[in-house]
């Protein structure tokens, strides 16, 4: 039964005001003060279905509009439309703030489950929430907004681009160029560690006025379980798979010790963090070929057959040439969802997405997908390579635009996914799905590998997939040291390389001191993107993809499972996506697989062979740093 409380009227407190001011007795005076207090706090369920009703009016309202300025500053990144996405940064956050703070009004009260579970999402609704001061919240939105333009139109001190820099630890292969490549990226960012500083301070205040210990434990409050136990979860799922990751980077750490010599990676030692071939090092799929199992049959190397493929294989790629070929990749992409019975892509997808780096402006080209009407103003902004990574990137983006769109019909504060990492894995899920058995049935490859070309074959995904794991732990881990306190602003750079080395086993390969922020050279710093989401999606795609293929009838290894046109699959998918954010996470997975719990099992029965294959590579090894 709920409990139904009477509304007092404006008279009834008016006259209870009176009362006070007549009152002599000290104590009469506290007991009606009392008294109004709780005539001010008492509120119905009706009160509450009105406050909900309004807010999602409003919030709606909002939305599109901020989604439109947002989407033009990341595609014309200037001062002016800086200063536009940070007036409305502003207006979202002061109604975030002022709608959180009412809805504490109904704390109290039992409600049926759809009004209890808005307002819990109204509280959680902003990652970074600021106190009910005008002067704070407009500061605060002018610090994230700056934080992004550092970001996305930084360059290093002989001009060029992350892009730019980031191929150089791509494809070189000599130490003194990466490392001036790795060091080169880093001197944007150390603009950003007094702004951060700052904004963590108005964050904290505003999450402290909701309730919450401090901002990382509001984060943690959005997994439809305790914040601590959230966190216990984190640390269980990694404890499944850090034995896979270990023999991972033991494995690596001695294939890069014999092509660069002790000097440059000790055997004893974190493998320094600019040799893996990637800006933050959290995929290492960039440098398979030092690491490839000796003698193993060649897997696909998809980079020549993509470009090959998309007619991009020759030396000089015009624009127009280039944006054409990215089209087509994406155009694979839907395909796929197509296969499992979603419907096409709206035409508005293709006109108004961004698929390459435009040649006379500044954008924000880290890849992002975006619903910007709330029903099927679905697109992706990228900045698109014809490569193989870009080609899962895609899959990716797309995993999140059906996601969108299937839960369209939800009301606006169920339009999102049942958790966070449910929305980065099923892209993932999908991209698992990109055998080489389904690339010879798109026609990519003339003939698929056998089954000696299985260990190479899972070396590769593992150097993007394992290796990400304990990054994709470590950065949410600093920034709730930092939220509450056990990082401070005077040792952010050591924290960050205390949780770097911990569980990655990766150090810098120079000296680094708090006159550094390189924290602050990853995106989701900058941009305030949690990032438990990609960790958990880690987890997901391969608990996903397991059930998918079992319903898909896959007899063989779950690496070789491809679902690819099986429309049962892509009805149980959606039935789930559909579902959107109306759900706890628990309810939304068993729809999908049975189960409540996470369950990184997954992971390791699809890396199983090479995990065997990795221990006897070791067995003679000192590994562990």
């Amino acid at each position: 039964m709920m409990k139904i409380r009477t509304a007092v009227s404006s008279a009834v407190l008016f006259g209870a005001l009176l009362g006070l001011s007549a009152c002599s007795d000290e104590s009469a005076d506290k007991q009606q003060t009392a008294e109004v207090q709780q005539v001010e706090t008492q509120v119905t369920v009706a009160d509450a279905e009105k406050f909900v009703a309004d807010a999602e009016k409003r919030l709606s309202e909002i939305s599109e509009y901020g989604a439109r300025v947002a989407w033009v500053n990341a595609n014309f990144v200037t001062y002016d439309t800086t200063q536009l996405n940070a007036k409305v940064g502003e207006e979202y956050t002061k109604l975030g703030v002022e709608l959180a703070n009412e809805a504490k009004k109904f704390n109290d009260l039992e409600l049926p489950y759809d009004l209890n579970r808005k307002l819990e999402m109204i509280k959680l609704g902003l990652t970074l929430p600021a106190p009910s001061d005008e002067a704070k919240t407009k500061k605060l939105a002018e610090i994230t907004s700056k934080l992004d333009s550092i970001y996305a139109t930084g360059k290093s001190p002989d001009g060029r681009t992350l892009g730019q820099l980031s191929e150089v630890l791509r494809s070189s292969r000599d130490p003194q160029e990466q490392l001036e490549a790795w060091l080169g990226w880093r001197t944007v960012s150390p603009e950003m560690r007094p702004l951060y500083k700052e904004m963590v301070e108005i964050a904290n205040e505003g999450s402290q006025e909701l309730g919450y210990k401090d901002t990382g434990a509001m984060w943690r409050s959005k997994y439809d379980m305790p914040a601590d136990d959230f966190a216990q979860e984190m640390d269980r799922l990694w404890g499944q798979v850090e034995p896979l990751y270990e023999a991972l980077h033991c494995h690596v750490r001695a294939e890069l010790n014999e092509e660069y010599g002790d000097e440059v990676v000790p055997l004893d030692k974190p493998i320094p963090a600019h040799l893996l071939g990637n800006m933050w090092a959290q995929q290492w799929g960039n440098i398979y070929d030092l690491v490839e199992p000796e003698g193993a049959t060649k897997g696909v190397d998809l980079d020549p057959i993509l470009r090959k493929h998309y007619g991009v294989d020759h030396e000089v790629v015009t624009y127009n040439e280039k944006e054409a070929a990215v089209k087509e990749m994406v155009k694979t992409a839907e395909n796929f969802f197509s296969s499992l019975g979603f419907a096409p892509l709206p035409d508005t997808f293709w006109e108004r997405s961004l698929f390459v780096k435009p040649r006379d402006r500044d954008v924000q080209c880290h890849a992002s997908a975006w619903n910007l009407d709330n029903q099927e103003d679905i697109r992706i902004k990228m900045c698109t390579e014809i490569n193989s990574e870009d080609f899962q990137t895609v899959h990716h983006e797309l995993g999140h635009n059906y996601y969108q769109r299937a839960y369209k019909d939800q009301p606006i504060l169920y339009k999102g996914s049942a958790n966070d990492g449910f929305h980065e894995a099923i892209g993932d899920t999908v991209a698992l799905s990109i055998t080489p058995a389904y690339l010879k049935q798109i026609g990519l490859i003339d003939q698929e590998p056998d089954a000696s070309a299985d260990i190479a074959l899972l070396m590769r995904s593992a150097l993007d997939k394992v290796a990400f794991l304990p990054f994709g732990l470590m950065v949410d881990k600093w920034r709730w040291q930092v939220f509450n306190g056990e990082v401070t602003a005077d040792e952010y750079n050591q924290g960050w390389w205390n949780l770097r080395t911990q569980y990655q086993g990766i150090m810098p390969a120079v000296e680094r001191t708090e006159a550094d922020f390189d924290p602050g050279a990853k995106y989701h710093i900058p941009g305030n993107t949690p990032y438990s989401r990609y960790f958990l999606a880690h987890i997901l795609q391969f608990q996903f993809f397991r059930d998918m293929c079992e319903m898909a009838g896959n007899e063989g290894p779950l690496h070789r499972c491809s679902f690819y046109g099986n429309k049962e699959v892509g009805a149980k998918l959606n039935a789930m996506l559909e579902m959107g954010a109306s759900r706890p996470w628990q309810d939304a997975l068993e729809a999908m697989t049975g189960s409540r719990e996470m369950d990184a099992t997954a992971v390791l029965e699809y890396y199983a062979p090479l995990k065997t294959w990795l221990d006897e590579q070791n067995k003679d090894r000192n590994c562990g740093w």
